[in-house]
């Protein structure tokens, strides 16, 4: 440390940057896996994430009283207990959420006249003894309903509340009395006592059974339309009214709901929550709830369908990023080895003379490393520190072993190069160009290793997908970078060689000299120009994904509106509106059209929509959007009887090109040909369609009742000013938010993001250490050649000139590879997952395929070649800015 502090600060920089990365990765994907799970099990409904257990009324051949003393909470309570004890990790019960009770499976019929009656059938009742009612509500009128001395199923009155909602869609009061019919006995009366209102409106107390929050219009089963509706609400009693239900034909159950708690949940404990939830629902833990509960206990939940969902969204998103993170952590190897190269070739004078004079090789690696750990274990404590601070969630274990990975490969790295480079004992070096190394069969024996093993995982990805998960597959652009590296090593050489020959004949040395150096490439080359394709490679990689899942999210986006905004009604539009639709800013073309959902084919009941269109502002939409382009003229009606129509390709294959009438919404009729085809068509996001001249319909089905607008930046806050009117306005913009479902999809694109990014910084980072590695020689040879005569201008053409062949090959040859990749392993990626993950946006797009991305492909590219050739003049300016150099032992000239 106080030979070179520089060279020891920047190591432990080097260090600490790669230790805080590799710790912050696992962490960052446990955050984010774990908010995605969360997340859908918050979005989906009470219903569907709640375990709900049941059991029929205790049966009749056992006493009255005890029948009755089972409904009672001292009983359900302490089933409720034993059932929280049997429930197994990692599947925690929402204890503030979770409940118990009684209620009616059958609703009864409340004859009161002054219940609202839509259809004249009276209104129907539930009746329910949820626990835990006053803590989950607030008092608005009156009191809480309670019991006086002990109820039975004889007990002819009992007290209830309703809710808010309840109360103001069935018009009941504090103070009502609704009877509901009893068995062997008078009905029962109803009387309440309080109204109140949900102190958590959506949570799962209220939610996984909505009739006790919300009353409901059903309809009699068999019934068309309104004909016959009538009005179910939910009255709730106290619980220690529950055996009151005996005495009445609701059939009563014994209920107890158990709602997850979302703070429990983790990605990596998945498979055990799926365990532990269907342990419960039909497994050994079922059984344990019916020994103590009744036999015929039964569960049911979504939960686990909702688990299986979020399961199928993690391994189509994990793949991908799998392949940014190995590209990354290999560019950030490499990089390290080259720290490692870099200080051996340093310490190479030293470490020879120290095997000279009679040092082991044991010793000299010991000592080395015990030199590098002082440095490198510090700095990786402190990259680790900074990474658990910057991200403090996630598994610890991870993390640590990330950190403990880089530092040791960092401590390494330089003994055993050290070891390798100076196994046997000499005193000058030899030199290492590749005019002189030739490759070893071992280095054969491992490419063609590594040839086999990329080989085998792009067969293995374009077989069976990126979804596949193996560690092979995810490596496989990896390994593409690292076999078109080696090949270009062995093979670039050459045609330098080749063009030095015709270039000696040149006047001036500048040129043959710059290619001959270029064509004595060192050994060394091979790990900088592999940590640069295998970065560019990734970057290609990844810019495509990310290009993909954009795309995807756009086209969807434009498949479901049609156009960049989209205006509709359900009736006729406003008559001023589309007039105050083109005066918005940024609205290029306003194109207005009728759409008939419902009409009818030859009066069937299959209905198609038909839309009503002027076929030239309808055509130039189509072919701006690329929906459906066709010739305006072929679907204007010219005067015809028959209105010419477009059609979708099952319209077209089920009524064929005969003459078609079809009855339309308002009563009219018209008759269709259909002489267009086509699979997409902006007014309608389905399959089925058909369009005709709007000119050929009644007035009032030509009517306009949807606008879609195109432009680029179209005034959001304009167009939704229009909803005042009654419409619904839809942008573009904010439909493709939309498909940004989950914090998954979300965290996995940052996460991919920031890989990439890093394997660029490391990849610049190769760059630079390759030219630092090659600064010293280059410096000499421009000294030793100023005393010859050569100018600073032409050292400074030397330098550029001989970094520009390697320079012009990793860009070529990153791009080249990058594009390879992509196409090479395409088919077995379908960015559909990450890209359209709410339900439906995947069927709105179809699949959203992988596809080479031209940006990502030459702006790295050309990033490396403006890099590298700049250092290179850079350091020529430098060098002979500085005069005269230490390494001319005559001929300087002070």
């Amino acid at each position: 440390m106080r030979a070179a502090p520089g060279a020891a600060v920047a190591l432990a920089l080097l260090v600490a940057l790669t230790a805080s990365l590799a710790a912050v990765f696992p962490r960052a994907v446990d955050r984010y896996e774990d908010e995605g799970l969360r997340h859908a099990v918050e979005e989906a409904t009470a219903q569907s994430s709640s375990v709900q257990l049941s059991a029929p009324p205790p049966w009749s051949e056992i006493p009255q009283g005890e029948r009755e003393s089972a409904l009672l909470p001292d009983t359900l309570g302490k089933q409720y207990a034993q059932l929280l004890d049997v429930v197994r990790a990692p599947l925690v019960p929402d204890r503030e959420q979770s409940t118990y009770g009684v209620r009616n499976a059958q609703p009864l019929e409340a004859p009161e006249p002054w219940l609202p009656r839509p259809s004249g059938l009276p209104a129907q009742m539930s009746l329910a003894a949820p626990n835990g009612l006053a803590d989950h509500s607030r008092l608005r009128e009156g009191r809480l309903p309670r019991t006086d001395g002990t109820v039975t199923a004889a007990t002819a009155e009992v007290e209830a509340a309703v809710t808010t909602e309840t109360a103001a869609k069935l018009r009941i009061k504090a103070g009502s009395v609704i009877h509901v019919p009893g068995v062997e006995r008078a009905p029962l009366a109803v009387r309440i006592t309080g109204i109140v209102a949900p102190r958590d409106p959506e949570g799962a107390y209220w939610t996984t059974q909505p009739l006790l929050r919300r009353p409901s219009l059903s309809r009699v089963p068999g019934s068309i339309g309104n004909e016959q509706t009538y009005w179910l609400g939910a009255l709730l009693l106290a619980p220690e009214a529950a055996p009151a239900l005996l005495g009445t034909p609701g059939n009563p159950v014994r209920y107890w709901q158990l709602a997850p708690d979302p703070a429990s949940l983790t990605a990596r404990d998945l498979s055990r929550l799926s365990s532990a939830v269907a342990a419960l629902e039909s497994g050994p833990d079922l059984l344990k709830v019916r020994a103590f509960t009744d036999p015929e206990v039964d569960a049911s939940t979504g939960l686990d369908d909702v688990l299986t969902s979020y399961a199928e969204l993690r391994s189509g998103i994990s793949p991908l990023v799998a392949v940014a993170v190995f590209g990354t952590g290999t560019v950030a190897a490499i990089v390290l080895l080259m720290a490692g190269g870099l200080a051996a070739d340093r310490r190479r004078a030293e470490l020879a003379l120290i095997r000279a004079r009679g040092g082991s090789l044991r010793g000299v690696m010991g000592r080395l490393l015990a030199e590098t750990a002082v440095v490198a274990v510090p700095a990786g404590a402190l990259g680790l520190t900074a990474a658990l601070l910057a991200v403090p969630y996630g598994r610890l274990s991870y993390a640590v072993t990330a950190a403990a990975a880089v530092t040791l490969l960092a401590c390494a790295v330089l003994p055993l190069r050290a070891a390798t480079a100076h196994r046997a004992v000499r005193v000058h070096g030899a030199r290492e160009d590749l005019t002189s190394v030739r490759p070893s069969r071992r280095r054969t024996v491992a490419e063609l290793t590594l040839l086999v093993l990329a080989s085998a995982a792009v067969f293995t990805l374009r077989q069976r997908g990126a979804a596949s998960g193996d560690q092979l597959v995810a490596l496989a652009p990896v390994l593409i970078g690292v076999i078109a590296a080696l090949v270009l090593v062995r093979v670039y050489p050459l045609p330098l060689r080749h063009l030095a020959r015709p270039a000696a004949r040149l006047r001036g040395a500048v040129g043959h000299l710059s290619l001959a150096r270029a064509g004595r490439t060192s050994v060394s080359t091979v790990l900088p120009l592999l940590a640069l394709l295998t970065a560019l490679t990734t970057a290609a990689f990844g810019g495509s994904v990310l290009a993909g899942v954009t795309d995807a999210r756009d086209r969807a986006a434009l498949l479901t509106l049609g156009a960049d905004a989209r205006v509709e009604a359900i009736g006729p539009l406003p008559a001023d509106l589309p007039e105050e639709v083109r005066s918005t800013s940024g609205a290029d073309e306003v194109t207005a059209l009728s759409i008939a959902y419902q009409a009818k084919p030859e009066g069937g009941p299959v209905t198609v929509p038909l839309a009503g269109v002027e076929p030239e502002e309808y055509a130039r939409l189509a072919g701006r959007t690329g929906l459906g382009a066709f010739p305006g003229g072929e679907l204007s009606r010219s005067g015809q009887r028959v209105l010419p129509a477009l059609a979708s390709p099952s319209v077209a294959d089920r009524y064929g090109t005969r003459p078609l009438p079809v009855r339309l919404e308002d009563g009219s009729e018209v008759t269709v040909r259909i002489v267009l085809v086509r699979e997409l068509t902006p007014a309608v996001s389905g399959t089925e369609f058909l369009v005709v001249d709007r000119s050929g319909l009644s007035a009032e089905a030509a009517r306009p009742s949807t606008l879609l607008l195109t432009g680029d930046h179209l005034d959001a806050g304009t167009l939704h000013k229009a909803e005042d009117a009654g419409t619904d306005v839809r942008l573009r913009s904010e439909e493709r938010a939309r498909y940004v479902d989950s914090p998954l999809q979300s965290g996995a694109e940052r996460v991919y993001t920031a890989a990439v990014a890093a394997g660029a910084g490391y990849a610049v980072l190769a760059l630079l250490l390759a030219l630092v590695r090659a600064a010293p020689e280059r410096a000499a040879l421009l000294a030793r050649l100023r005393t010859m005569g050569l100018t600073r201008s032409q050292g400074r053409r030397l330098l550029v000139l001989e970094a520009l062949p390697g320079a012009l090959l990793a860009a070529a040859g990153g791009a080249l590879t990058g594009w390879a990749a992509v196409r090479l392993l395409a088919p077995g990626v379908d960015l559909t997952t990450i890209a359209l993950a709410t339900p439906g946006g995947g069927s709105a797009a179809g699949t959203a395929p992988l596809r080479t991305d031209p940006a990502s492909l030459l702006l790295p590219a050309l990033a490396v070649l403006l890099l590298a050739t700049g250092i290179a003049a850079a350091q020529a300016w430098w060098t002979g800015r500085k005069g005269s150099v230490t390494e001319l032992r005559a001929g300087d000239a002070r």
